[in-house]
Formats: structure tokens, sequence, C-alpha cells
């Protein structure tokens, strides 16, 4: 029988967080759902990462170039170590929202800076968030806005402003997307200087009044003299900008929604909800962190367990926190991050201004393999600290097939699988024999047994998702 509280404490970290040990969820339930909840909103709180302990052994992550694809490696380090679970998932939802990628901008730690711009005000206003990705140079250079000119309007950065980071599709007019470009006309950048032994020499914001627009505009039906920043502000007026957001907020923290392209056309799978996170952004000003309290403390959230299929970063963030011995860095590090490239997420890479297409897309014969091998391979290191706790705890269960896969169910969750599968397991179980935990040393001990039937359970559908 699940523990229900067990189970939604575990529900709250896959979703606020990479998932939680069996031990930690029971420390985490003992304290209390609600008190969960502001512990992880208030990461300021929890002892923070010492970033230097990385650059300690990899120094040249201080400025990580183009590094063959592992220019992550910190953000991927962060988030094995961190005591602030939400404020690095709340990163990841940010990247994925404001996806600005290498492959232009050529210069992770620009990127690595719009991350710690995530970290550090990520729970305040929307309107702070947007004015900071406005001025921000790897964003400026993504989308040309260093080349729009008052002479010379460069729409890309109006344009991707009104669809993807703020109202969508079909609440403005190409007429608004020009007026917006010409309010933000003048924000650039300093000039891109060449290369160091270290990696590039530091962007930094510059507004010339020169080449800034100055003329009336009219926007969104309001006319004036405007700048960006009350483009914004007029943005933030209309109601439009809270479902949109309070839809990106659900389709990441609550339920796979489709694709971002599709929602101009296709309602939300759950209107009431995403209005209701809407009304909380606007009655609040915006404030990101009173809207993640109200998601996480809300009943739609509390029943949208397994809902979302775990992205590329959760399946492999998730597994090295419960195994354990993965917090020192190690050259390991490096090849955890290819694993998340490779099963469709690079990280500081998006495909597109879009970002990655989520939920069932993440799927496919190939990354689906690497998911479940990536996981049996991490599971079966008995040495592990988290391998040996799993390990103790299906022990005490005792030896009899039933009770050992649903302990294995249990320490891997709580899982509910349908009774096909799990009867499937069972009769694996008893097709092993009887387990042996006297001899766990031996290649068909108590360990040996339990670890293969939890690589068939990190291969069943329902592990894929969180």
């Amino acid at each position: 029988m699940i523990d229900e509280n067990i189970k939604l404490m575990a529900h709250l970290m896959r979703r606020a967080g990479f998932g939680a040990s069996r031990d930690e969820l029971e420390r985490r339930v003992a304290v209390g759902y609600e008190a969960t909840v502001e512990e992880l909103l208030n990461p300021d709180a929890q002892e923070p990462v010492d970033y230097y302990e990385f650059l300690r052994y990899y120094p040249n992550w201080w400025k990580p170039g183009t590094q063959g694809g592992r220019g992550h490696a910190g953000w991927v380090w962060r988030m094995i170590k961190t005591q602030a679970p939400l404020q690095e998932k709340l990163c990841l939802f940010y990247h994925q929202l404001f996806a600005t990628g290498v492959s232009k901008v050529d210069h992770y730690d620009e990127i690595e800076d719009m991350l710690d711009m995530f970290r550090e005000k990520g729970m305040c206003s929307y309107k702070t968030i947007l004015m900071e990705v406005a001025r921000n140079p790897a964003m400026l250079f993504w989308l040309d806005n260093h080349e729009n000119h008052a002479t010379s309007v460069n729409e890309n950065w109006g344009r991707e402003l009104l669809e993807l980071f703020s109202m969508g599709i079909g609440n403005y007019t190409e007429t608004d997307v020009r007026e917006c470009s010409r309010a933000f006309t003048g924000w650039t950048m300093t000039h891109k200087l060449p290369r160091f032994h270290m990696g590039r020499f530091d962007w930094e914001f510059e507004f010339r009044p020169e080449d800034h627009d100055a003329g009336e505009k009219e926007f969104l039906g309001h006319t004036g003299n405007f700048d960006g920043e009350e483009i914004i502000d007029i943005i933030l007026s209309k109601p439009a900008t809270a479902a949109f957001i309070a839809r990106h907020l659900y389709t990441f923290f609550v339920a796979d929604e489709h694709q971002v392209p599709a929602w101009s056309v296709t309602p939300p799978k759950d209107p009431d909800a995403v209005q209701a996170i809407a009304k909380r952004l606007i009655d609040t000003d915006y404030n990101m962190g009173e809207a993640m309290r109200f998601i996480l403390l809300s009943d739609f959230f509390k029943e949208a367990q397994f809902a979302k299929v775990k992205n590329p970063t959760e399946v492999v963030i998730g597994t090295l926190r419960l195994v354990g011995d993965t917090d020192r860095v190690s050259p390991k590090t490096m090849d955890w991050c290819i694993d998340i490239t490779n099963m469709g997420q690079d990280l500081m890479n998006p495909p597109s201004v879009e970002g990655w297409h989520s939920g069932i897309e993440w799927i496919n014969s190939g990354t689906l393999m690497k998911r479940t091998n990536f996981t049996a391979e991490l599971i079966s290191e008995y040495s592990r600290p988290g391998v040996v706790n799993i390990m103790n705890r299906v022990k005490s269960a005792g030896t009899a097939p039933e009770a050992v896969v649903d302990a294995c169910l249990e320490v891997m969750g709580p899982l509910e699988i349908p009774a096909g599968a799990r009867q499937e397991l069972i009769d694996h179980a008893t097709s092993l024999g009887p387990i042996d935990w006297a001899n766990e040393s031996a290649s068909d001990g108590g360990a040996a047994r339990v670890s293969e039937l939890i690589q068939l359970i990190v291969s069943l559908r329902e592990y894929q998702f969180a």
C-alpha cells in the first residue's frame, strides 16, 4: 500500500526539483508539505553551491568558450549539488522560455550570466526578468537587437518579445511588432571584441541615445513616445500576457501541453487552472515566486502526478542525485553533460528561439534506450551510497517475489504500474530463483537480482514520467 504522503512529496520534489531519495522524502514528510514548499521558495536560506570548487578542477570554465559541447558542465554540477532545487529548476524553465544558444552567441559564459540572473531574480516580478533579458548581451546578439537602429529597424527581438516571451500569436498586429521594435532601437552592447586566451572579453549592455527612435509610436492601442520599458509595461497590462505566461508555467510545472506554436489555435488542456494562475499573476503584479507558491499548493498541481515526460536534464540529474557519490568534480561530470545532450537536450544550445519541443517528443527509440541505459548503469554500481540505501530498503521487504517487486517500485517512485506489468516483473523475479542476500557480492546475489529488476523498472513507460 503506497503511503499517500510520500507519493505527494515525491511528486512535489520531481516537479519543483529533480526528485529525491526515499530518506529525503521521509524527512520532508515529517516537516510537512506546506513547509517544504516554503523552503523551496526561499533558496537564500540554503547553503549556496561553492562554484569555485568546480573551477578549481576546471579553471577554463571561468570562460568556457565553446568547449566541445560541454560548456554547460558548471550548470550540471550546480544542479547535482544544490540544496535549493527549485532555484535551478526555474533556471531550466527560463532557459526554455528565453531560449538562447551558443550556436550563434558562441560565448557560453554570456549565457551563464543570463542563468545567474535567473538564479538571482527568478522569483521576482516578471517585469524585472523581462527587463533583464532585454538588456542581456547574449539575448541582444541572439535576436539581433544590436542591429536594431533608428534608421534601420530590426524586428527580430520585438517580434519574439510579443510572440514567445509575453503575449503569443493572435494578440498583436504586424504594426505592433514594428512599433515595439522601434522602442528598442539603441539598446545594444559594447563592441564584440575578439577572444583572448581564456575566451571572449565580457559583453556589456549599452544604450545609445543617438541611435534611438524617439518618435511617437502606436502600440497595442496606446500612443506615445515609448521606450523599451514603457513597451514592457503596456505588454504586462494586457490579460493575454498573464494567460500566456500562465500557460508556460502550467506546461513546465504541472502537465504537458501542446507545443507553443499551436497555442493560438489550441485551447489549454485545463483552462481553469491556466486562468487561475493568470489571475494570481495579475493580482501579485506578476510576482513569479507568488505564482509558484500558488501552483505548488493548488489541487490541480497535486492531482497532476505523472502527467509530464521527464526532460533529459531531469533524467540525468534526478538519477545522479538518487544514486549519490556524484557531487565531487570529476571527468565523469563532462560525460554527464554529453549524456543530457545525447538524450535530446543540448543545454545552453537550444535548437531555436522556440526552445525544445517537450512532452512525448522527448521520446523516440534512440533516446528511450539512452535514458534506460544511463539509469540502469548507475543503479548497478553497488558502491554508491544511494544504491546501498535502495538495496537495504528492498532487503528489508523480505525475499518473496511480490514483496521484492513492490519494494523496488516503492523506492524508485513510488510508482504505480498496470497489473500486467507488475505481474511480468513478479514472474521474472520468480524465474531468478530465491534471492540470496547472504552473498551480496556474487553475480547472482541479492543486490544483482534486485539491480536487474530495477533496470527493468526504469525501462517502463511509467518511469519516464514525472
